[in-house]
């Protein structure tokens, strides 16, 4: 959806813009290449995605100058601001889950269809991985983290024939424990069978949902007013915490309840964000182009103008 996001940042003040996802560069490229005042941070978890980032720039002089690469979290967005001597944001986009480099290098271990090692570690250098969740993990443990990480009806079917067949060592062998555990008539429809199961393990891994919230409210703190901050998701998990850390922006929470003679106390008419568009799915040919863009959602927020003087009451 690279033309889509160029759409959404058109308008912002000029100024840096964050790619709290680097991935392969692909937005961060169009936006640079589509607005020459743009300066971009990126940050990735992947050390691969940050080296291979590196080389981009280096082919690239005509924006080298406008981009600046960090590896670490999308919750250190502060940090690296101040490392930088960056005072506010002009936007921040988030195009959260696995990326496409991930994906299809099966020594990475993100696929249920290649062979590879039991991994799913985006950062490399992190210690805990896809082996010590499915050989470490109880029973208990592990049906909750499938269950609430994939919405998987059959989580403790799942768990508990993971757990009997340990030690497992590849992603095809725990593929396929997970498809003999599901009933035949279910593994038919829904896609392959463990596709929400090694969702559920790759996002325990990586502590995907956790750091999420915390990392939109430093965007939304840190931009500026009139800036932007888009969320590209890929499953209900983490739309819902989107949804819901966005809903929750729209009041500014340094400002008190007001009570009128007309209603129950309300809160000021101010709003610290308004809300530019929600649920964006791709267009057909972009799905045809990148069948995993399928399941994509996106929602965009504005940061408003602080209010020029006394709170105005809802109602009033």
């Amino acid at each position: 959806m690279e033309d889509e996001i160029a759409d959404v940042f058109a308008g912002v003040p000029h100024g840096v813009v964050v790619d709290a996802t680097f991935g392969a560069a692909g937005h961060s490229l169009k936006l640079l290449r589509t607005f020459e005042w743009m300066r971009i941070l990126g940050i990735d978890r992947d050390p691969s995605a940050i080296a291979n980032g590196e080389k981009i720039v280096a082919a690239n002089p005509d924006i080298a100058d406008r981009i600046v690469l960090r590896h670490g979290t999308f919750n250190q967005i502060h940090q690296f601001m101040r490392s930088l001597a960056i005072t506010e944001l002009s936007g921040a986009l988030f195009d959260l889950g696995v990326s496409s480099p991930q994906f299809d290098v099966p020594a990475r271990g993100f696929s249920y269809r290649n062979e590879g090692p039991l991994d799913m570690r985006m950062d490399t250098t992190a210690k805990l991985s896809a082996a010590d969740v499915v050989n470490g993990y109880d029973t208990e443990r592990l049906t909750r983290v499938i269950r609430e990480y994939s919405d998987e009806r059959f989580a403790f079917r799942i768990a508990k024939a993971i757990v009997a067949h340990r030690p497992i060592s590849t992603t095809t062998e725990l593929s396929e424990i997970i498809s003999a555990a599901i009933p035949a008539p279910a593994r038919r429809t829904g896609g392959h069978p463990a596709k929400r199961t090694f969702q559920a393990i790759r996002i325990e891994v990586n502590n995907e949902l956790d750091i999420l919230p915390g990392a939109l409210d430093d965007a939304i703190d840190a931009t500026t007013s009139g800036g932007r901050i888009a969320v590209l998701t890929y499953h209900s998990g983490e739309d819902r915490i989107v949804k819901r850390v966005f809903s929750e922006a729209e009041v500014d929470p340094t400002l008190e309840n007001i009570a009128t003679p007309f209603a129950h106390p309300t809160q000021s008419a101010y709003k610290r964000v308004r809300r530019v568009r929600v649920r964006e799915t791709p267009t057909e040919n972009e799905i045809v182009r990148n069948p995993r863009s399928k399941s994509a959602r996106l929602r965009v927020i504005e940061k408003s103008p602080m209010p020029s003087s006394s709170p105005v009451m809802a109602g009033a």
